[in-house]
């Protein structure tokens, strides 16, 4: 099988901190996609540090993106406006009519750093658990508001919604990226809420009568759902197998399937025993009859040398020696491993393409080495 091969980006939160200054903690509940408040300025900055590598798909600022986070993170717009009007600054979030503002922001800031007309862009939609505080996608222990799939249906089809009012979104963007699912009811409330929505540039036409001449909806964006496995167990924080997560991206009952399935904020050497799995699963679904065809692969692991995120100090940390996380002991870089791991799955012939890149703590000159290695 021809299958072409995409660089994606790096990891721009953990880019923004190692390079640009950023901090993000409980001040920051909009985590990276603060810049687009704060400082677009130094936001275009890092993310024209991939698109000079150059990537073939870069992913917007938009991750952590909620009512509740914008709501959280006061509108220096807003504080001004009350500082004139009465000498004390206001404050006051940023409410939910404002944020498809923001939203446009990332867009066309993703644009801008990425000027390549072959570059696309893919609009990054995190879990539940990434806009909790401190964040919950490494484990998939939710509250209330994520508790059962309904209710994770309803707050992504709200937040979706936000997404949706951004102007002529599927001429700007090429994918949807729904990134580092921790659990399997998730990924299927999210394929639901994005099948709801639609992200449709003419989606008021589906909702008035239609009259004379009136413009068809716009098709969905093609989209990903990725997850993440933190452990040697091969299963996602919620104790779900490999094999239910392909089919809660894939089976169409629900929901239009996924364009591409995918492995995010992983091990890089935990991959190719996952990716075998992967092939596995979704060759048992084609002959099940659940999926049709083959789809996209989308790769993009941790960047990190064995380093562990540690959700309550907010800080990388390095496990004990010997420990199984520490990988690359061969000398190997992080480049040179991912780049085998997709050559083979390449040569196995399954997946339509494979669109690779990395996660937290992968930079730009990482992404360089990666594109070097494969292309």
């Amino acid at each position: 099988m021809n299958c072409p091969i995409l660089i994606l980006d790096g990891g721009l939160g953990t880019s923004l901190e190692q390079k640009y200054g950023c901090t993000f903690d409980h001040t920051t509940p909009l985590w990276s996609s603060d810049l687009l408040v704060s400082d677009p300025a130094r936001l275009r900055r890092c993310q024209a540090d991939f698109g000079r590598v150059p990537v073939d798909v870069l992913l917007t600022a938009t991750y952590q993106v909620s009512v509740a986070g914008f709501a959280k993170t006061r509108d220096p717009e807003v504080t001004a406006t009350a500082t004139a009007a009465s000498g004390e600054g206001g404050d006051e979030g940023i409410p939910r009519a404002r944020i498809p503002h923001y939203i446009d922001a990332a867009v066309r800031i993703g644009r801008e750093a990425a000027p390549r007309p072959a570059t696309r862009l893919a609009l990054s939609v995190g879990p539940y658990g990434a806009c909790m505080v401190p964040s919950q996608e490494y484990s998939g222990a939710y509250d209330e508001g994520g508790a059962s799939e309904e209710a994770l249906f309803a707050w992504h089809r709200d937040r979706l919604r936000l997404f949706a009012a951004v102007g002529d979104l599927p001429a700007r963007v090429s994918f949807v990226a729904l990134e580092t699912v921790p659990r399997v009811d998730e990924l299927v409330a999210m394929r639901r809420a994005l099948a709801d929505v639609g992200l449709s540039a003419t989606a008021a036409a589906t909702t008035s009568s239609a009259g004379d001449g009136a413009a068809p909806p716009a098709p969905p964006l093609p989209f990903w759902a990725s997850c993440l496995y933190p452990g040697d167990d091969g299963r996602l924080p919620d104790g779900s197998s490999v094999e239910a997560a392909l089919r809660a991206m894939l089976d169409p009952a629900p929901a239009p399937p996924a364009w591409g399935v995918g492995i995010n904020c992983t091990k890089v050497h935990r991959l190719d025993g996952l990716l075998r799995r992967y092939e596995a699963a979704v060759a048992s679904l084609l002959r099940q009859g659940v999926a049709r065809a083959w789809p996209a692969l989308v790769l993009y692991p941790d960047g990190t040398n064995g380093e562990v995120y540690n959700t309550t100090t907010q800080t990388w940390e390095r496990p004990p020696p010997g420990d199984a996380d520490q990988g690359g002991a061969d000398g190997r870089s992080w480049a040179q491993q991912l780049a085998e791991v997709v050559r083979a799955t390449r040569s196995r012939g399954r997946w339509t393409h494979i669109v690779v890149g990395g996660c937290c703590m992968a930079g730009a000159e990482d992404i360089a080495a990666l594109r070097a290695e494969l292309l």
